[in-house]
């Protein structure tokens, strides 16, 4: 019992100094191989962490901005696309609209043409049937006649009784 109290009592204080020098020197061997490299790389560690922060702050960012931009450069292509069909359907409405015009112009010349021709043709058929009526009224009268009569009398006769056929306001 009285034993650790013997071992205690043989603890002087030379040893005591050997332990605080010992002590200090292993603090001091701590702190120059173990301390500073250890604080120099949890530094190291805090700028790379506050780095990457940063870095993944300003990704975020040029993605957000890159993000805006192709919106905008899709806003701006569909407005365009926009315009273009707009643009197509306005020539496509005016190309129609010209095209109809051209044909119905066309189709009045056409009507105006044949109209023309038909009364042209009228007039050569009437022009043809004085020829052909004068030349057997002619022929008819002779024969009953027995006499030749004088050709452009008798023509001048019946143009004027062809005309008055022609001309259905004047009373017989």
């Amino acid at each position: 019992m009285y034993t650790h109290l013997v071992i205690a009592a043989g603890f002087n204080v030379g040893d005591m100094l050997f332990y605080a020098i010992l002590f200090l020197l292993l603090m001091w061997i701590v702190k120059v191989f173990a301390w500073k490299p250890i604080t120099k790389m949890m530094q190291d560690r805090s700028t790379k962490i506050a780095n990457d922060i940063d870095s993944a702050e300003k990704s975020r960012n040029d993605a957000a901005k890159l993000a805006k931009e192709r919106a905008d450069a899709l806003q701006n292509s569909h407005d365009e696309a926009t315009k273009i069909v707009s643009d197509a359907e306005q020539a496509g409405q005016k190309r129609r609209d010209t095209i109809i015009s051209d044909a119905q112009n066309d189709a009045k010349g056409l009507k105006d043409k044949a109209h023309k021709d038909i009364e042209q043709e009228r007039e050569y058929a009437l022009a043809s049937t004085k020829d052909d009526v004068a030349d057997l009224s002619i022929e008819i009268a002779s024969k009953i006649i027995k006499k030749n009569l004088n050709a452009d009398d008798q023509k001048a006769l019946i143009d004027s009784y062809i005309e008055g056929l022609g001309n259905p306001n004047e009373s017989r």
